[in-house]
């Protein structure tokens, strides 16, 4: 005889559970003393880390190194200026470590004793990390997450405003190429074209970079943030053949048996250029008034490595305004200067140099990539933001036996080896340790951070060396 299992309100003959905890509900236990106790206990410990780490750093102290503008306009000597705008811009950067510190470091606390309320099996308490699903962002202090909005949406107009521009001068400079010989002007459209294929380039591979498929994430687990430098590492290899190419036909014009005609510009080809110059110099006054990291390295051609949102520093260099309104005002005055001056040569000298500056100037950035993409050391300011960091959890940690960032690509990582006392438990060790690391991928800087735990400054390093 085949007894038929007993039903009840949850296990009726089609009944599909949605989920674990409604699966098992009808076994949950209550909560035991031990578990009380246990949570007891973690909250203590995580209230006194909360505490450590809000009394790390009196602010009001470190503003009274601080020189206003005032103050600095009135020393007339240019390096002890420098160096005042340099500990400025280091107080900076200690007082957005130590908001972010003081911002995340209680969600992340948080979200490091998931509490399972009912006993059912499943934590329905997770802290913040739980609801935003590991995503920092939202726990960010709401000034940085606004300045970071801020910047991304200023340079993103400015971009797009050049890049329209851009598009515009590109045609004026097509169609006054058809009735002009002049090398400049030839090496100034290519350098216009090229600049917009770059963009387009570095767009491409940014939305690759964004794109949440579920397919790529397993055969990318850390992302493809790499695949931009790629991109424009391909691109300068571009840009410096093309380049070759005119610098050839420069020195060829030159050699003795070629023509000796004084190349001419039509209106058409002196408007667009003029244009391009007027343009240019517009965005760039424009962008000099806009004091975000991103604008500023539109106007004036900088590499930053602390783009918020990744913005590529080489996506800069195709729409430096500043660098446009030189090229461009020199394209237009070799071709005029030696046709006025019946100086058949001058021309294509011109072209020559231009070709020069462009080799040098995208070599320099196809080996800043190679550079990157191979591990290169982060600069002293990142390094010494990144070592500010640490310190700030200086009350709960013993000490750091090694701290080490370098690029992987365009972003960087940190490697971080701290010590704690040897009687130390494992969870306390473990929510000290990934604290820190949350913190470190909060920095606008760092893509990723890896925390390990050590209880003696001698031995091993951590890593196998070879």
């Amino acid at each position: 005889m085949v007894h038929k299992p007993l039903l009840t309100a949850h296990a009726t003959p089609d009944y599909k559970p949605d989920d674990l905890e409604a699966a098992i509900s009808a076994s949950r236990r209550k909560p035991r003393f031990k578990d009380i106790v246990n949570v007891a206990v973690h909250n203590d410990f995580h209230g006194q880390l909360k505490r450590k780490l809000k009394d790390g750093v009196d602010r009001d102290e470190l503003e009274k190194y601080r020189k206003s503008v005032s103050e600095l306009k009135e020393i007339k000597d240019k390096k002890v200026r420098a160096f005042y705008e340099q500990q400025n811009e280091r107080l900076n950067d200690w007082l957005e470590v130590d908001t972010l510190v003081m911002s995340m470091a209680n969600d992340v606390l948080d979200s490091m004793n998931p509490q399972d309320a009912d006993g059912d099996g499943v934590a329905e308490i997770g802290g913040a990390l739980k609801t935003t699903k590991g995503n920092i962002d939202p726990l960010l202090p709401e000034d940085e997450r606004e300045k970071r909005r801020t910047g991304e949406r200023r340079a993103k107009w400015a971009i797009n405003i050049n890049v329209i521009a851009n598009i515009v001068l590109l045609i004026a400079k097509i169609i006054a190429a058809f009735g002009s010989s002049s090398l400049s002007l030839i090496a100034s459209l290519v350098d216009s074209a090229l600049d917009l294929l770059c963009t387009l380039i570095i767009w491409t591979t940014n939305k690759l970079v964004q794109w949440k498929i579920r397919r790529l994430q397993h055969k990318f687990p850390v992302g493809r943030r790499r695949l931009e430098p790629l991109g424009i590492l391909v691109f300068s290899i571009i840009m410096i053949v093309s380049f070759l190419q005119i610098l050839q036909e420069s020195v060829t014009k030159l050699l003795p048996g070629g023509p000796r005609d004084a190349a001419t510009l039509p209106p058409v080809a002196i408007g667009a250029l003029v244009a391009t110059v007027v343009v240019k110099g517009i965005i760039w006054f424009g962008c000099i008034r806009v004091k975000t990291t991103q604008v500023q390295a539109l106007a004036q051609g900088t590499s930053p490595s602390n783009l918020p949102n990744r913005l590529h520093p080489a996506l800069m260099k195709p729409l430096d305004c500043k660098t446009d309104v030189v090229f461009n005002t020199l394209s237009l005055l070799f071709p005029l200067i030696g046709h006025q001056l019946d100086l058949w040569w001058l021309d294509p000298v011109g072209a020559a140099l231009l070709s020069l500056f462009i080799i040098y100037d995208w070599a320099e950035t196809c080996f800043e990539n190679v550079a990157r993409l191979t591990g290169s050391a982060v600069s002293p300011n990142v390094l010494k933001k990144v070592t500010f960091l640490a310190w700030r959890f200086a009350p709960v940690v013993e000490g750091y036996k090694t701290i080490t960032a370098y690029h992987a690509g365009d972003g960087v990582w940190v490697e971080m080896d701290i010590m704690l006392k040897e009687e130390t438990r494992l969870s306390r060790a473990h929510d000290i340790a990934e604290t820190l690391q949350y913190c470190l991928e909060g920095l606008s800087e760092v893509d990723r951070a890896f925390v390990s735990v050590d209880y003696t400054s001698q031995g091993p390093t951590g890593h196998a060396e070879g």
